[in-house]
C-alpha cells in the first residue's frame, strides 16, 4: 500500500495518543503537582522519537538512492517529474514506486514501463535492500545485459522486455540466481544461450522470445522445476531441435516456441506436461507425426497451434480431451485422413483452422453448430459434404473459409441467420441450387466468394448487407438480371459476376459506386454500359456480352438509328469485300507494288490484333513503330526483349515483345494474359493489353488461294483492321470505308465464279 504523508500522520497519532491518556487519566492523577501530569507520558517519549527518527532517516536514505538511480537516465519526456528531493511528495509516491510496510517502509518495487527512458541502468538501484520488482519494459535503454543489478540481493522480478539490449547472454547470468521472473525479450541479444542459465532454478517466468539467438539450444531446462512460462520464441536464427527435457516441467503452463528454427519431431516426452494450456510451436521446421498420446495427456489445453510446419500423419486423435480448447491450428502441413467423430467433444472451440493440408473425407457437421466457433478455415483440402442449416446455431461466427474443396449441397437459409458472419468465402466447389433470399442478412457481412460452383436461378435482392464490400459470384449459372439494390449497396468496392447467364441492362445505379472491379463479362447483357464503368476499367471484363453497347465497345449505342442498320452496314461491307476479292483487272501492276510494301511492313512488324484491357489513346502501329532500338531495355530475355514507350499522355509504359512461345497455343496465351490482367497485386505490373503479331501475314492466309489475289486480300484486311480498332475515333467512317473499298474495286478484274469457288473452299480466318 503507498505511504502518504507519514510524518503527518505519525504526529497526529502521536497527538491523538496524548489526548486519549488525558481524557482517560483517574481523578486522582489530576490533583497531581503539575510536573506530576507530564509522569505517565515521559517514559513512551523517548521511544517515539528514537522511531520517529529512523523512520525519517530510511526514508531519506531511499529518496537519495532513487535519485542517484535518476541520475544516470535520459527522461526525455520528464515523466519522472516527481522523484525530487525539493518536492513535497513523500518518495514512496514518485511514479513508478510501491513501498511496503514492514518493520519500516521500504521501496519494493519501481515499476517505470513505457515512459520513453534511456540513458544508463545504474547499480545504485541495487541499495534498496527490500527492492523485489523492476520493471523498465518498453524504454529505450541501449546497453548489454546489466548483470550488476545481479548485486540487488532482494531481485525476484526483472523485466527488460522491448529495449535495445544487445550483446550475448554471458556466463555471469547464473548470478541471477534468486530469480523468479526474467524477461529479456525483444531485445537485440545474440549468440548461443549458455548452460550456465540452468542454474536459474528458481525461475517461475523465463522470457527470450524476439531475439537474435542462434546455435542450438542446451538440455538445461530440465532444471526449471518451478517454471510456469518459457519463451524462446522469434529467434530464427536457433538451430535446433526441441530439448526433450522441457518435457519434464510439470508445472509449465505456457510454451512458446514458434518462429524459430526448431526442426525435427515433436518429442514424445511432451506427454507430460500435465498442467500445458498454451503450445505454440508454429512456423518451425518440424517434421513427422504428432505423437499419437499428445492430444489426449494435455488435458488442461486451451490452445494448440503447429501450423506452418511440415508435419504429416493424421489428425491428432484425442485433441478434445482437453475440455477447455478453445484455438486448435494446423493449418499448412501436410496432415491427411479425415477429421475424427470426437471433434464434436470440443464445445468451447473458437478458432478451428485446418486449410492447406490433404484432409478428406466428410467435414465434420457438428463444427458448424458450436455455440463459441468464430472462425472455421478449411480451404484447400479435400474435404466433401454438406453444409447444414443447424450453422444458424453457430451464433459467434465470424468468419467461415472453405474454397477449393468438393462440398455438395445447396446453400442453406440458416446462413443468413448468422448476424455475426463478416466473411464467407466457398469458391471452387459443389453448391449448386438457388441462393437463399436471406443469405446477404448480416448486417456486418464484407465478404461473399461463391465463384467456379454451381450455383443457378435469380440473384436475390441484397439490401441489408450494406457493410459488403466484395461480391463474387463468377463461373456459376445464374440467370435473370442483376439486381438494381446492389446499387444501394454503399461501400461494394469488387463486383465479379463473370461467366453467368444473367440478361437484361447493367443497373445505371452502379455508376455511382467506387468499384475498383467490376466484371461482367461472357453473360448475356444488354444496353448501354453506363460510361463511368467503361473508363478506367479493362474491357475484357465486359467482353462476352454482344447485346452491350457504349464508348469503346463494339457496338456503339444511337437512339436514333435503327437497330437494323449495324446489319445493314454489316453486310454491305461484307458485300464490299466480295466484290473487292471478286474484281482482278489491275492485279498484276497493283499486285506487284503491294506486294513490295507488305513484305516491307513483314520484316517490320507482321499483321497485327489487338485487345486493350483499359482504353489507351494510342494505336497498335504507334505501339509496333516505336519498338525500336532506342525504346529497347537490355539485350532481352529467352522469351523477347522490353522497351520503353511514352504515351501521348507522357505516361511511359513497358512493352513486352514475346518471342520463341515453343508449344503454347494462342488460346493459351490469351487465357494467360487475360488472367494476369484480372489480377491486382503490388508486385504484379497492370496488363494493359496484348497484341497479337504473325511472324509473316501470309500465315493469317488460305495457303490455297492463289498467289495472285493475295494483295487485295490483305488491303481488305487491312481496312477490316481498322474498323475494328479499339478507340472508336480511331476507326475510320462509312464513306471511308466505301471510298477504301472503291479503290481496291477498281484494281481487281476476277469473276464472282471464281469467288464463289474460293469461298467454298477457304478456312476461317
Amino acid at each position: 500500500m503507498p505511504f502518504k504523508s507519514h510524518s503527518h500522520s505519525l504526529t497526529g497519532s502521536l497527538h491523538w495518543y496524548i489526548e486519549k491518556i488525558e481524557k482517560n487519566r483517574p481523578q486522582a492523577l489530576s490533583q497531581s503537582p503539575p510536573m506530576a501530569k507530564l509522569c505517565p507520558f515521559s517514559f513512551l517519549l523517548p521511544l517515539l522519537c528514537f522511531t520517529f527518527f529512523t523512520t525519517i532517516s530510511v526514508s531519506t536514505d531511499e529518496a537519495d538512492i532513487l535519485l542517484s538511480f535518476k541520475a544516470s537516465i535520459d527522461d526525455s519526456k520528464n515523466s519522472l517529474s516527481s522523484w525530487s528531493n525539493t518536492s513535497s511528495i513523500h518518495h514512496c509516491n514518485w511514479t513508478g514506486v510501491t513501498c511496503i510496510s514492514a518493520s519500516s517502509l521500504t521501496v519494493a518495487s519501481i515499476n517505470l514501463q513505457s515512459l520513453n527512458l534511456s540513458g544508463e541502468i545504474s547499480s545504485s538501484v541495487c541499495k534498496l535492500s527490500g527492492l523485489s520488482n523492476l520493471n523498465l519494459a518498453d524504454n529505450l535503454f541501449n546497453q548489454p545485459i546489466p548483470l550488476h543489478l545481479s548485486q540487488c540481493t532482494s531481485l525476484e522480478n526483472l523485466n527488460l522486455s522491448n529495449n535495445l539490449i544487445w550483446g550475448t547472454i554471458p556466463d555471469q547470468i547464473s548470478q541471477f540466481g534468486s530469480m523468479k521472473v526474467l524477461d529479456l525479450s525483444r531485445n537485440h541479444i545474440e549468440g548461443k544461450i549458455p548452460d550456465s542459465i540452468g542454474s536459474l532454478v528458481n525461475l517461475q517466468i523465463f522470457n527470450l522470445g524476439s531475439n537474435l539467438l542462434s546455435g542450438s539450444v542446451p538440455s538445461v531446462f530440465g532444471n526449471f522445476s518451478e517454471l510456469v512460462v518459457l519463451d524462446l520464441s522469434q529467434n530464427v536464427y536457433l538451430v535446433s531441435e526441441i530439448p526433450t527435457d522441457i518435457g519434464k516441467l510439470e508445472k509449465l503452463e505456457q510454451l512458446f516456441l514458434q518462429g524459430s528454427g526448431f526442426h525435427g519431431q515433436i518429442p514424445d516426452s511432451f506427454v507430460g506436461l500435465q498442467s500445458l494450456s498454451l503450445l505454440d510451436l508454429s512456423q518451425n521446421n518440424l517434421t513427422g507425426e504428432v505423437p499419437q498420446t499428445l492430444g489426449s495427456s494435455l488435458k488442461k489445453l486451451v490452445s494448440f497451434d503447429v501450423s506452418l510446419n511440415k508435419l504429416s500423419g493424421s489428425f491428432p486423435d484425442g485433441i478434445c480431451n482437453a475440455k477447455g480448447l478453445t484455438n486448435l491450428s494446423l493449418h499448412k502441413n501436410f496432415f491427411n485422413g479425415s477429421i475424427p467423430t470426437s471433434i464434436s467433444n470440443c464445445l468451447n472451440l473458437e478458432r478451428f483452422q485446418v486449410q492447406d493440408n490433404g484432409f478428406s473425407g466428410d467435414f465434420p457437421d457438428k463444427l458448424w453448430s458450436f455455440p463459441q466457433i468464430k472462425l472455421i478455415r478449411a480451404e484447400n483440402n479435400r474435404f466433401s459434404g454438406e453444409l447444414p442449416d443447424s450453422i444458424s446455431m453457430a451464433a459467434q461466427l465470424e468468419q467461415v473459409q472453405i474454397d477449393n474443396n468438393s462440398f455438395t449441397s445447396k446453400i442453406p437459409q440458416g446462413l443468413g441467420l448468422v448476424k455475426s458472419l463478416y466473411r464467407f468465402s466457398a469458391s471452387v466447389n459443389g453448391f449448386y441450387g438457388a441462393l437463399p433470399p436471406n443469405f446477404c442478412d448480416s448486417p456486418v457481412l464484407s465478404i461473399i466468394n461463391l465463384s467456379q460452383n454451381s450455383l443457378s436461378g435469380h440473384i436475390p435482392e441484397l439490401k441489408k448487407c450494406r457493410k459488403l464490400v466484395s461480391l463474387s459470384l463468377a463461373d456459376n449459372s445464374l440467370t435473370g438480371e442483376i439486381p438494381p439494390s446492389l446499387a444501394e449497396l454503399p461501400v461494394l468496392t469488387y463486383l465479379d459476376l463473370s461467366d453467368n447467364n444473367l440478361t437484361g441492362p447493367i443497373p445505371r445505379g452502379l455508376q455511382n459506386l467506387k468499384l475498383a472491379l467490376f466484371n461482367v463479362s461472357f453473360n448475356q447483357l444488354s444496353g448501354e454500359v453506363p460510361y463511368s464503368l467503361i473508363s478506367g476499367l479493362p474491357a475484357s471484363f465486359l467482353q462476352g456480352n454482344p447485346g452491350l453497347c457504349g464508348p469503346g465497345l463494339p457496338n456503339s449505342c444511337h437512339d436514333d438509328q435503327p437497330k437494323h442498320h449495324s446489319a445493314g452496314l454489316t453486310t454491305l461491307t461484307c458485300a464490299m469485300i466480295s466484290i473487292a476479292f471478286a474484281l482482278g483487272t489491275l492485279m498484276v501492276a497493283a499486285g506487284f507494288f503491294v506486294f513490295r510494301r507488305y513484305s516491307k511492313q513483314k520484316s517490320q512488324a507482321g499483321v497485327w490484333r489487338s485487345v486493350f484491357f483499359y482504353p489507351l489513346r494510342v494505336t497498335e502501329h504507334d505501339l509496333v513503330s516505336g519498338m525500336d532500338e532506342k525504346s529497347a531495355v537490355g539485350n532481352g530475355g529467352p522469351f523477347g526483349r522490353v522497351y520503353i514507350l511514352s504515351l501521348p499522355s507522357g505516361e511511359l509504359i513497358a512493352v513486352k515483345k514475346l518471342v520463341n512461345f515453343g508449344c503454347q497455343s494462342s488460346k493459351t496465351l490469351k487465357t494467360e494474359v487475360k488472367t494476369l490482367a484480372k489480377i491486382r497485386h503490388k508486385n504484379i505490373i497492370k496488363i494493359l493489353g496484348k497484341i497479337n503479331i504473325t511472324n509473316g501475314v501470309f500465315q493469317v492466309l488460305d495457303p490455297r488461294i492463289p498467289n495472285s489475289f493475295q494483295q487485295e486480300m490483305l488491303g481488305a484486311l487491312e481496312i477490316a483492321l481498322r474498323c475494328t480498332s479499339v478507340m472508336p475515333e480511331k476507326r475510320p467512317s462509312m464513306f471511308e470505308v466505301v471510298k477504301a473499298l472503291q479503290s481496291l474495286s477498281s484494281r481487281t478484274g476476277f469473276s464472282n465464279m471464281e469467288l464463289s469457288t474460293l469461298e467454298e473452299h477457304s478456312l476461317p480466318v
